[in-house]
């Protein structure tokens, strides 16, 4: 039998659930991992808690090796000058972008940018902080589902809600486990909607607007929620290593608001394609940079 995997986002202690009858190796593994969760939770206050736990059921003291805790550490360091470059690029880009070639006064500019301000008020506001949560949670998970699917995995049970929820495949790997943190599940569901749109009907002015703002809104929706949620002693990150998922969730959001921005843009081929040579460009410099500095350090 194939090794299962349960991709999870466990109850609050005092809302626990008792597991659902019926395959009994996933009832003894939601229940064994809710048990050892929740322990950990007393004491934690009431995060969203999201963890794998292998057929073997998750072990807080299990851990990887030295080695490959090294080997993460590394692999999350040799990240860093992707993560300082691309960071580099995007904001010397978009401030060009933004002064002078008058970027702040696009319609996609400013309806996106409220989009971000309403959602974030909303958000610090805490008005149906329980519908946002379940809606988030939803989206947390059938992200973990559809990487699930992309990477040929079978999914045997899924649940969700405002306390939490799991998904519980044969397959899971640091992309399946990691998804939900940088793909903005809601702004993929909004493209999908104003793409199919795009194709029976001719978009007005006012739809595309009303599109930035939706763009804007679930894009900043899914960046708080996610900053509200890494803090909370995620498993997910320790499955794969702290450091290392950290650095590969802040450059995966770091790619999708860099492609958001020049989809925005008028001409967004040229745009993705001047990005890249400004990278390159980039990257060679502070390379160069870099030996200098060492090879002054080595003398």
């Amino acid at each position: 039998m194939k090794k299962r995997s349960k991709i999870m986002a466990d109850k609050i202690p005092q809302n626990r659930k008792r597991p659902r009858s019926g395959n009994g190796f996933i009832s003894t593994v939601k229940k064994r991992s809710q048990e050892k969760t929740n322990r950990r939770l007393y004491s934690r206050g009431k995060p969203i808690w999201a963890s794998i736990a292998t057929e073997d059921i998750y072990d807080e003291d299990s851990g990887a090796g030295f080695f490959t805790h090294v080997v993460r550490f590394l692999l999350g360091c040799l990240f860093l000058p992707l993560c300082w470059v691309t960071t580099w690029v995007f904001l010397a880009r978009f401030s060009r972008v933004t002064l002078e070639q008058g970027f702040w006064h696009s319609p996609p500019f400013w309806y996106f940018t409220i989009g971000v301000l309403l959602m974030l008020g909303w958000f610090w506001s805490g008005i149906a902080k329980r519908a946002f949560l379940y809606c988030y949670v939803f989206g947390h998970e059938l992200t973990h589902a559809a990487f699930v699917k992309c990477y040929g995995g079978k999914i045997f049970d899924i649940d969700w809600g405002s306390e939490g929820g799991y998904v519980t495949t044969d397959k899971t790997n640091w992309v399946i486990a990691l998804s939900p943190y940088f793909i903005p599940f809601w702004s993929v569901i909004a493209v999908i909607f104003y793409v199919v749109a795009s194709v029976f009907y001719e978009i007005t002015p006012l739809g595309n607007q009303v599109f930035y703002g939706v763009m804007g809104a679930t894009w900043s929706f899914h960046l708080a929620w996610t900053l509200w949620m890494i803090p909370r002693d995620q498993p997910d990150l320790k499955d794969n290593g702290t450091f290392l998922s950290l650095t590969l969730i802040y450059f995966g959001n770091l790619l999708v608001l860099i492609g958001l921005l020049c989809l925005a843009s008028p001409a967004p081929l040229e745009s993705f394609f001047d990005f890249g040579r400004s990278w390159l460009t980039t990257a060679i410099t502070w390379g160069d940079i870099a030996l200098r500095l060492l090879e002054g350090f080595v003398e």
